[in-house]
């Protein structure tokens, strides 16, 4: 092994002596060169022997620490007084070869089995012979169903605080879905029941299916990728993950932490049906949908064509029911409205708003007649009452007006000062004028002949 002899320093981790060495490889010759002290010293002018490789690797490897491992029994031979196993993970496909002595296989309440799950103290050793790793059991418990309950439901009670089961997460599965995706067992029982079940329902369903170890080292890691490859395709618009039940043992991968949050990523509705109902897997409470068996999940995925014939059969009924009673009642409606004398005579909606209109226009004509009437009475009233203020009226009552003919023009006479004698005048008649000289002021009449006058004029304005 080149290169594991470069990288560990073998000379150093077994504490041994260059000198001790050189004894030993050379057989006491003096002729050979001395031995590398350091493993990344050697050469292939001076290699180290196998057998101080061999003698270096056990040392170093017998002082490693006993470890307790847990694994599952695969092969299991007793020959005399020892018992050779072969251990292998229970979630990958490593293995490592395992003795154990007689007593300590007889402190075992039940003999070991192919297929037991164990916990076991091992010391590792290396057999120098051959060159062959061994564990060394020192200590071997089988783990009992009850442990393997125990670890899944502090899993599950991890996974459930983080709210991985929450409802809030799961996502509902499509009405009638396209395409399914089917993750199970290689010509399984339960891959045939989910195909025949859902065509029966529906046969235009299309599988989109993906054959996987179900169970052993194997099974969580092909389940994951098959899961991951169909949430990767669009066209799939739910998943199933299905197996025909068995043991609590042949159903852990299904209780792995890998696979649930795997599960939990999905971004498409998944189904467990995993057909196992006294010890549910985790799988089925972070799953969207739970099916108690493989038929069952194939029944509430996919709807039964027959009973969905009938919904749209009473869909159309009832959709035909109302259409009727619909134009039943718009046609009473109609009916109504048909009844109605606006509809029953319309020309007699015209008639009333015919009377109307010449009501309404006889209304206007005699108002706009009466406003005119009125005018006129309130312009002949305006008239007389201008004409009394006019001066024609005063003049044809037999005054006159007197102006000065040279005088300013139509200067009018008001005192016998503004008419001198001798000063022509124009008299101004009711119809036409006359042309005057002045003779002077006459004198005024006696005082009592104007008492009396005036006294006889008041007498008379009374009486009147």
């Amino acid at each position: 092994m080149p290169e594991s002899a470069e990288s560990l320093d073998l000379g150093a981790l077994s504490g041994g002596l260059p000198g001790e060495a050189d004894a030993e490889a050379s057989g006491g010759s003096a002729d050979r060169p001395s031995l590398p002290e350091r493993a990344a010293d050697t050469t292939p002018d001076n290699p180290w022997p196998l057998a101080l490789l061999s003698r270096k690797l056990k040392e170093h490897i017998d002082r490693s620490p006993q470890v307790w491992i847990e694994g599952q029994v695969i092969e299991l031979n007793r020959r005399g007084s020892n018992a050779f196993l072969t251990l292998r993970d229970v979630e990958a496909e490593i293995s490592l070869s395992a003795s154990a002595w007689s007593q300590v296989m007889a402190r075992l309440k039940e003999p070991l089995e192919r297929g037991s799950r164990v916990v076991a103290l091992v010391k590792p050793e290396m057999w120098l012979k051959t060159g062959r790793l061994n564990m060394q059991v020192r200590d071997i418990r089988p783990v009992g169903l009850g442990d393997l309950l125990a670890r899944i439901e502090r899993l599950r009670q991890a996974l459930g605080a983080e709210g991985l089961f929450a409802e809030s997460r799961k996502k509902r599965l499509p009405l009638l879905p396209h395409r399914i995706g089917l993750v199970t067992g290689r010509d399984s029982d339960a891959k045939k029941d989910v195909l025949r079940n859902a065509a029966l329902r529906w046969p235009a369903v299309h599988f989109e299916v993906r054959e996987v170890t179900v169970q052993g080292a194997s099974a969580v890691s092909e389940v994951v990728r098959a899961l991951r490859e169909l949430d990767a395709m669009p066209e799939v618009d739910v998943i199933v993950i299905a197996r025909g039940g068995g043991s609590l043992e042949d159903l852990l991968p299904f209780s792995d932490e890998r696979l649930v949050r795997a599960v939990a990523e999905a971004e498409t509705p998944v189904v467990s049906a995993i057909g196992h109902e006294a010890d549910r897997p985790i799988l089925d409470d972070v799953a969207d949908l739970r099916a108690s068996t493989p038929t069952d999940a194939a029944k509430r995925i996919v709807p039964e064509v027959s009973e969905e014939l009938a919904r749209v059969r009473q869909a159309r009924e009832r959709l035909e029911r109302q259409i009727e009673l619909h134009v039943s009642r718009e046609t009473q409606q109609l009916a109504l409205l048909r009844s109605r004398p606006v509809l029953a005579s319309p020309e007699r909606m015209l008639e009333v708003r015919h009377e109307d209109l010449e009501r309404l226009l006889a209304r206007a004509h005699h108002a706009v007649s009466g406003a005119i009437v009125r005018g006129h009475d309130a312009v002949r009233h305006l008239r007389a009452q201008v004409r009394a203020l006019s001066p024609q009226q005063t003049l044809d009552r037999g005054y006159a007006v007197v102006q000065l003919l040279d005088g300013p023009a139509a200067a009018v006479v008001r005192s016998p000062g503004d008419a001198p004698e001798g000063t022509p005048l124009r008299v101004r008649l009711a119809q036409g004028a006359l042309a005057a000289r002045s003779e002077g002021p006459l004198p005024l009449p006696g005082n009592h002949s104007n008492r009396d006058e005036t006294q006889s004029a008041e007498k008379g304005t009374a009486h009147g």
